[in-house]
């Protein structure tokens, strides 16, 4: 039996990438700022494995000789977001960047939309989740008009009270956007942004359900799943791979019972398989709202799950440990951020190596195809050979 799970740790950035000015994110570094803020982390478990050998992190000092191996890693897509991100961790480069809307959507898109869903709607500029909710929920309460709103990333968002708009209506709203956002206007997500509360008091809910564009080209999910190796999608992944490559799939709503799904997959799948988790706490509920002390507690209670995932490998299994993009909480406005993501590697045959700087998030794909055995076509580059002492390089 063999088996990797990977563990994402949604916008967890280790430092600018070298083309962060074009996106206006130059001298952005989500962990590094996060913890100097808070004066110091405290992740001794992740520190044992060589997080903090991977770009200096207070609290986080190198260790002489770490558990794991460690690297960290550049994005080739042109993009800094969730689907970009996670479709090259499984394979497949973007060479353009999915639409941005940094004034609205357009009339032609708007009209269409607003003819479907029979109604009007409000907004439609670039804001922040918990901020556009304040402005226009009040109005929205009165009137039933779900709230659209974008941001830097390529997303189509809709707000909607769950005692006005019933969440079945909102996700059939966000399904014809989908529908309708294709061709020159394919954003990368549709996003479910329900909330509740009184006017002042508004706060979003767990409820929220992304609407990903199917990948264009096979990822190595769909490779895996030729190869009848199954995969199993924990948090967002069903979302964002539109359920391509797919055995199972498991809808968490925090980081905890992410992990928890994690261990308790660990513990009942005992076949060669992929585990394959998003925790989007960090980016959701802590990045997004620059809210650091709040990401330096999840950062700690990561941290502290740790074992708990150590514990559950067999003889032969890994854990990757990888990040999609940054979303620097200490950065100016709520966006993601263009930064180099963290490579973690571990496992019972684990060599304690310096993987580098990898040139791609597909390396991780690339990697996983190897492990296996399974023949997979991409442009990363897999480190297997590294960290493995069984295998000759």
């Amino acid at each position: 039996m063999k088996r990797i799970a990977i563990v994402v740790l949604d916008s967890v950035g280790v430092g600018a990438l070298p083309d962060a000015h074009l996106y206006g994110d130059e001298g952005s570094n989500t962990l590094g700022h996060v913890a100097k803020a808070l004066g110091g982390l405290r992740m001794p478990n992740s520190g044992e494995l060589g997080l903090g050998n991977i770009i200096p992190i207070e609290g986080v000092p190198p260790v002489e000789v770490p558990g794991g191996a460690w690297g960290k890693m550049a994005e080739v897509s042109k993009g800094k977001d969730t689907t970009t991100g996670h479709w090259e961790l499984a394979g497949l480069t973007l060479e353009a960047p999915f639409p941005t809307y940094p004034h609205g959507f357009p009339p032609e898109i708007m009209e269409v939309y607003e003819s479907k869903i029979g109604r009007k709607t409000l907004g439609n500029y670039p804001a922040s989740g918990t901020a556009i909710i304040e402005e226009l929920g009040e109005e929205h309460v009165k009137t039933g008009f779900p709230i659209v709103y974008t941001s830097a990333d390529s997303v189509f968002q809709i707000a909607a009270h769950e005692e006005i708009v019933p969440l079945d209506t909102l996700y059939l709203w966000c399904e014809m956007a989908r529908e309708l956002l294709q061709g020159e206007h394919a954003v990368g997500r549709v996003i479910a942004r329900p909330f509740l509360g009184e006017v002042g008091n508004f706060k979003r809910t767990a409820n929220r359900k992304d609407y990903s564009l199917a990948p264009f080209q096979p990822t190595v999910l769909e490779a895996l799943q030729a190869s009848n190796v199954p995969v199993y999608g924990v948090g967002k992944i069903f979302d964002i791979f539109s359920g391509r490559g797919l055995r199972e799939s498991y809808p968490t709503k925090s980081n905890q019972a992410g992990l928890d799904k994690v261990v308790e997959l660990l513990k009942i799948k005992q076949e060669n398989c992929l585990i394959f988790a998003n925790l989007v706490d960090f980016d959701m509920l802590w990045g997004h709202r620059n809210d650091v002390e709040g990401y330096g507690r999840g950062l700690e209670e990561f941290d502290q799950r740790l074992p708990e995932l150590l514990a559950g490998l067999e003889p032969e299994d890994l854990l990757i440990i990888v990040a999609d993009h940054g979303c620097d909480p200490t950065f100016p406005g709520t966006d993601h951020t263009r930064e180099y993501v963290p490579l973690l590697v571990a496992g019972p045959k684990v060599q304690g190596v310096n993987l580098g700087v990898r040139h791609s998030f597909a390396d991780v794909a690339k990697t996983v195809a190897d492990f296996f055995a399974v023949e997979y076509d991409t442009i990363g580059v897999s480190f297997k050979v590294s960290f493995l002492p069984d295998v000759k390089k």
